[in-house]
């Protein structure tokens, strides 16, 4: 018999409890940056010396924390279902928990790409400096999609989501689109699980919908347990 699947749509308040910060706090800045300064096509070919400084502190404070008990439970439920992970996280602490299945949607701090060919992308962790080139010459820059881009892995976004048995959400407002749009792609009957401790939907807002109120570290082992004790 093949294992349901589980589809895990996951935000900044899944790695928050790591020790990383939310990229942007309640007055939008990011790091004391406005958003259009340091993550936008525009901020970059103004200021890229800004943008790659910006970057290369968030690389290098990802490189401090570790996987927290919530990425860790997620990595349980493969045990027992088919669990795909999309992410609009840029941090890799789903994969260094140990899970197998991980779709980034907004790109990835620990890898940089050509400023002019976008397919061509380096595994990275250090500091990222004007001068940093690819083979034909060219700046890198990070692979990350900034506001105003394309977002590539949309599509295969919404063919996992379109597969779901069960959706989860952790950590995220769904409110920053296309991101957002995923959970109109869950097949209707699938149940779906809200895990935040603020939740901005009401059980009532979609068909299907349980909402638990509570941070990634609580919710999810607590959500993992229970659907693991669903199947005996």
């Amino acid at each position: 018999m093949s294992k349901q699947k589980i589809v895990v749509l996951t935000g900044a308040g899944m790695s928050a409890e790591s020790g990383l910060k939310t990229f942007r706090d309640a007055n939008g800045l990011w790091e004391g940056h406005d958003v259009m300064e340091v993550a936008s096509p525009q901020g970059f070919a103004k200021n890229p010396e800004l943008v790659l400084e910006f970057y290369n502190q968030r690389r290098k404070q990802l490189l401090e924390v570790s996987p927290n008990a919530g990425h860790r439970a997620l990595v349980e439920l493969e045990a027992h279902f088919d669990v795909n992970i999309v992410t609009q996280n840029v941090d890799n602490l789903h994969e260094q928990a140990g899970s197998s299945h991980v779709t980034h949607l907004h790109g990835e701090l620990f890898k940089v790409r050509s400023t002019v060919n976008e397919n061509h992308v380096l595994d990275w962790k250090k500091d990222l400096v004007l001068g940093d080139l690819d083979d034909n010459g060219h700046q890198l820059r990070p692979h990350i999609v900034w506001f105003g881009e394309m977002v590539p892995m949309l599509e295969t976004a919404v063919e996992i989501t379109q597969q779901a048995d069960i959706l989860i959400i952790i950590g995220t407002s769904m409110q920053v689109y296309p991101a957002a749009s995923l959970i109109n792609f869950a097949p209707q009957p699938a149940p779906i699980y809200f895990v935040d401790p603020k939740p901005n939907v009401a059980s009532s807002d979609f068909h299907n919908l349980t909402v638990i109120p509570k941070p990634a570290t609580e919710g999810v082992p607590n959500l993992v347990a229970q659907l693991t004790d669903s199947l005996t």
